[in-house]
């Protein structure tokens, strides 16, 4: 039985979410007038997802070239299913749909002068960027590896990456060299970009050329600001790609245990953001966000994905204690709207007996993102109690095998203490029994049993699919799964019990 909500949407905050502009286009599009509420939106997005992927398409304003249909074409079992095969976009150039006087990027920087890069600014400095990217030779079919840190020289240079076409690795940092080298002489990268001259030093990346990144770059042949400069006016130039054309490489353990980079197509992870930042997340252009973000996370290419909303990201490069001020500093002085924070941080947060509330304003903080380990259902107290009694808290589940949510938040929905209030639109979940059965208000394996566009292409080198599939094919015949427990509750809402 669901515990009483620990918070409901105001009529304003529901009048006024994208969520529902949307089920208004929907209704409008479709005649259906019972599309008045999350559960039959969802039920279509699920049972009629040509036509729900193409209506959110239209939604959120997708530009590309070539036919949308067929939107999916389905293949032997759910890894082959192919999404938009007539299309070809470039995922940069919907990222910087906006090119005006507008912050994009603010870096506050503690001793130092806040960096503002406004959206104008921005679109410069990823055209100057490309324009070097194809000097040096690098376009569709190659691949850029990246040992940088959260800061906005990052950005520029994924989405001059993107610009050209080319895939995108962001090293772990945690990870040890002797695990990444193999995974980087697999990869061969044309490109390298660094914090550090010597960040790729003893690893097996043969004499790819590098570019150095950071504040203060100047070198005039391989620092950014440099080679920005040599570019200098660039026209905007963006390399047209299939839908499933790859755009991000993330480290994934396989069914066998070891590392493997995950091929995540461009079309895909453009449509899935744009559906959970729009509509479960509710960003519009007045939004300032900030997200505890290494920029080899999901949240690193869900911030950047922000930039197609026209919101304000906010970078900083501290890295906060949950028992001390810093963090609701921040959202006092940069005026957050919405804050985008590690499930573990917040619960030590809430254990440290820290009480925000009593020490800041906090009067723009509107909604908070939760990813990572589940959060614990005091800590959903905590939030109400000791944050703020008007403010979504939207825990997800999601990583960076999916770079997208299954379960997450929507503010049209009650938050209840320890549970997720809704599926993701589009992603038909479900819990299994060891039968494979799904069940309801039992536990068993959280699976997604139908093709979602932003499914991974496949593993890095793996041409027949087989260590792909008996990574997330194998639990459950025809499902997605990654050995997560949870339970569906009778409200549809889903209860995560364990995350890998």
């Amino acid at each position: 039985m669901t515990a009483k909500p620990l918070w409901i949407p105001s009529q304003d905050r529901v009048d006024r979410a994208n969520l529902s502009r949307f089920m208004r286009f929907v209704r409008g599009e479709t005649g259906n007038a019972d599309l008045n509420s999350y559960a039959p939106l969802y039920r279509l997005s699920v049972d009629q997802p040509a036509q729900f992927w193409t209506l959110l398409w239209d939604f959120v304003g997708i530009r590309a070239s070539g036919e949308r249909e067929p939107v999916v074409v389905a293949g032997e079992g759910m890894a082959s299913a192919r999404w938009f095969p007539g299309v070809s976009l470039n995922v940069a150039l919907n990222l910087l749909r906006f090119d005006d006087d507008r912050a994009a990027i603010r870096w506050i920087r503690p001793g130092a002068e806040d960096v503002v890069v406004t959206a104008s600014e921005l679109v410069e400095r990823v055209a100057a960027l490309s324009a070097a990217l194809r000097a040096r030779g690098v376009g569709p079919g190659d691949q850029v590896a990246a040992m940088v840190r959260a800061e906005p020289d990052a950005l520029i240079a994924m989405l001059a990456t993107a610009s050209v076409g080319a895939a995108w690795f962001a090293c772990p940092a945690h990870m040890e060299r002797a695990q990444l080298a193999p995974l980087l002489e697999a990869l061969h990268p044309e490109l390298l970009f660094a914090t550090a001259a010597a960040d790729f030093d003893d690893l097996p990346v043969g004499s790819a050329p590098r570019i150095l990144i950071g504040a203060g770059r100047t070198d005039p042949d391989d620092g950014l600001e440099g080679v920005l400069a040599a570019h200098a006016g660039a026209v905007p130039d963006y390399a047209m790609v299939p839908f499933e054309h790859p755009l991000y490489l993330t480290c994934a353990t396989s069914a066998g245990g070891g590392a493997e980079l995950l091929v995540h197509g461009a079309g895909g992870t453009l449509i899935q953001h744009l559906k959970e930042l729009v509509l479960h997340a509710d960003l519009k252009r007045e939004d300032r966000v900030y997200f505890q973000a290494g920029t080899d996370t999901m949240a690193w290419y869900w911030l950047a994905s922000t930039l197609a909303t026209g919101a304000t990201l906010v970078l900083h490069d501290t890295h906060f204690a949950p028992d001390d001020a810093g963090l609701w500093d921040l959202v006092d002085e940069a005026g957050l709207t919405v804050l985008g924070l590690r499930a573990d941080w917040l619960d030590a947060a809430a254990a440290s007996g820290v009480q925000p509330r009593e020490t800041h304003r906090l009067l723009s903080l509107k909604t908070v993102l939760t990813a990572g380990a589940p959060l614990a259902a005091e800590t959903y107290r905590f939030v109400y109690s000791q944050v703020k009694e008007r403010v979504l808290l939207a825990p997800a589940i999601t990583g960076v095998d999916t770079l997208a949510c299954l379960a997450i938040g929507a503010p049209l929905l009650p938050v209840s203490a320890g549970e997720i209030p809704a599926r993701a639109l589009g992603m038909r979940v479900e819990v299994l029994a060891d039968n494979g059965v799904p069940c309801v208000d039992a536990e068993g394996d959280l699976a997604c049993t139908a093709p979602f566009p932003s499914m991974p292409v496949g593993f890095w080198n793996d041409v027949d699919g087989a260590r792909y599939a008996a990574t997330y094919f194998s639990r459950h015949a025809g499902a997605w799964s990654r050995g997560e427990r949870a339970l569906l509750t009778a409200s549809e809402a889903i209860v995560p019990l364990e995350r890998l």
